[in-house]
């Protein structure tokens, strides 16, 4: 692959930008982790998010970088990666998110990602730059990490109604409130994890694309801890807009439904990580808690909104290509 002849000044820009869709990215989804803790008064906001981005950074030391490697090596063609790529990519990814963050729509940033890097690599070289084989496994997770979600979600939801039969619902709720603690905690390790490691992924990209790091060599180190640090300061501000949606209006929590939804989407998180596929925080939560509102019955779940937010992940992919085409175009103007 041919090195590219960049400046030191427009290197630093994207990665700078690269860190602050990071950033993004944690406060975008930290709804994801704290909506569940915070709606069923387990912990008051500001708590929550203390507790989601510790856990987001604490990822560095439990997951390797199976993501990092699939968004950086397995997207799209490492030769047509250049500094417009990279600047569509994240521009078009950004702008997806401002707009459903002002919306207050629980949107996918990791798949607005990858939609960016579709879309700036097709509007420089066709869709011959795609690599069918890890789009595939990306873009067949949008289906099944809510289904998973939803599976888990309601397994454990049926599980501890079943174990718990004989309990006072008084007991439930003291039990679970401390359990939720773990929950909570346990699904934040998976977001970190898992979310982190794409902006790694663009990163990587940029850095062997510039001749800075051969495909060959790792990860340099100071990428991997200045992602983790970037998406905790942004889970730290949080996003408090989607809060409400994924919290209270798809479906009321309680304590219990609160941990099970946040083991059922932890769970669907760890084993994508593990299989090193960039999933959806946001999808994964929202089937889970769909997953515990329908285990009760199923007119606890608000199908109208469920299917709204279903349209958004629909539209995240091809929106965010759209503008990141946009953003390369743009790019070639102004880099």
């Amino acid at each position: 692959m041919q090195t590219l002849n960049i400046s030191i000044y427009v290197l630093g820009f994207l990665i700078v930008l690269a860190l602050l869709f990071d950033f993004m990215n944690g406060f975008h989804d930290a709804a994801n982790a704290i909506a569940t803790v915070v709606s069923t008064g387990v912990l008051k906001p500001q708590n929550a998010v203390l507790l989601a981005a510790f856990f987001n950074v604490i990822a560095i030391l439990v997951f390797q970088l199976n993501v990092a490697t699939t968004v950086g090596k397995g997207t799209i063609d490492p030769a047509i990666v250049d500094h417009y790529v990279v600047f569509g990519a994240l521009v078009g990814a950004i702008a997806w998110n401002l707009v459903t963050w002002i919306y207050g729509i629980p949107s996918s940033s990791s798949h607005a990602l990858i939609g960016g890097l579709i879309g700036a690599a097709v509007a420089k070289a066709g869709t011959g730059a795609l690599i069918s084989s890890g789009l595939i496994k990306t873009i067949s997770f949008i289906v099944l990490s809510p289904l998973l979600g939803f599976l888990f979600g309601s397994m454990m939801m049926l599980l501890v109604s079943w174990l718990f039969v004989r309990s006072t619902p008084q007991r439930i709720d003291r039990w679970f409130r401390r359990m939720q603690l773990i929950s909570a905690s346990m699904y934040s390790l998976g977001h970190g994890g898992n979310d982190a490691q794409k902006t790694m992924g663009i990163i990587w990209m940029l850095l062997i694309a510039a001749g800075f790091s051969a495909a060959s060599d790792p990860l340099p180190w100071w990428v991997i801890i200045s992602c983790y640090a970037a998406i905790g300061l942004g889970t730290l501000f949080g996003g408090w807009r989607i809060v409400k949606t994924m919290g209270q209006r798809i479906t009321k929590l309680k304590p219990v439904g609160g941990f099970c939804a946040e083991t059922g989407g932890a769970i669907t998180l760890f084993l994508a990580t593990a299989m090193g596929i960039p999933v959806s925080t946001t999808h994964t939560i929202t089937g889970a808690i769909v997953g515990v509102g329908s285990s009760r019955k199923l007119s606890a779940v608000r199908w109208g909104l469920a299917s709204n937010i279903v349209w958004a992940w629909i539209f995240t992919i091809p929106a965010s290509a759209f503008m990141a085409a946009i953003a390369w175009w743009l790019g070639q103007q102004l880099l």
